[in-house]
């Protein structure tokens, strides 16, 4: 039985070692979305508060988990009285759901730097599977006058519709039911679990 326990701690043990926990550099990160206008044009927003994580056991992050989580009241489209509207009862009703948050379960490569990441997306408080191309640049190690700093860029892009999560009643000839998103984040490793010698 000691033996059995002993087995578990160091394997335990060696897991935690290679734990990595990857935090968002939010001065280079965008959460972005595009709807279409009268079926006309495109109009482009942001959400200016996010914050997000990365975990993996793995270096090349191939096994990554991605947790993400942004404040709908930071919605920007640039209009304010447009914004105000997004805020209201009418869309994302942020009284009620001030927050929208993504966590992957699955990230498959496809080629290269190419992935596909799925995951559960909650909004206007409902959740949705949904599926977004990802590309990974790096991890790179990185010299600085404070030593050495890993680092990796995301970006992802996919489609999705405000139906599915109830968000707005208004006909899609006006506001077309179908969003795209779009991120781009820039994330440092953090040496959570410090590894043995």
């Amino acid at each position: 039985m000691k033996r059995l326990s002993l087995l578990v701690a160091v394997a335990l043990s060696s897991l935690s070692t290679y734990a990595q926990t990857w935090t968002l550099d939010k001065s280079h990160s965008r959460l972005g979305f595009t709807v279409t206008h009268l079926m006309l044009t495109e109009v482009d927003g942001n959400f200016k508060t996010i914050d997000a994580t990365v975990t993996s056991s793995k270096p090349d992050l191939s096994d990554a988990v991605f947790e993400l989580t942004a404040d709908v009241n930071s919605i920007n489209t640039e209009n304010e009285r447009r914004d105000g509207h997004l805020k209201s009862a009418d869309f994302f009703d942020t009284a009620k759901f001030p927050t929208l948050t993504f966590k992957s379960t699955s990230l498959k490569k496809v080629e290269g730097k190419k992935y596909k990441l799925m995951g559960d997306l909650t909004m206007h408080g409902v959740t949705k599977p949904v599926t977004l191309d990802l590309v990974m640049n790096g991890p790179i190690t990185q010299e600085t006058p404070r030593g050495k700093s890993e680092k990796v860029g995301i970006k992802v892009s996919g489609t999705l519709k405000r139906s599915d999560f109830g968000v707005g009643s208004s006909s899609t000839a006006v506001v077309s039911d179908e969003v795209e998103l779009r991120g781009a984040a820039e994330f440092a490793k953090q040496n959570a679990v410090t590894e043995k010698k």
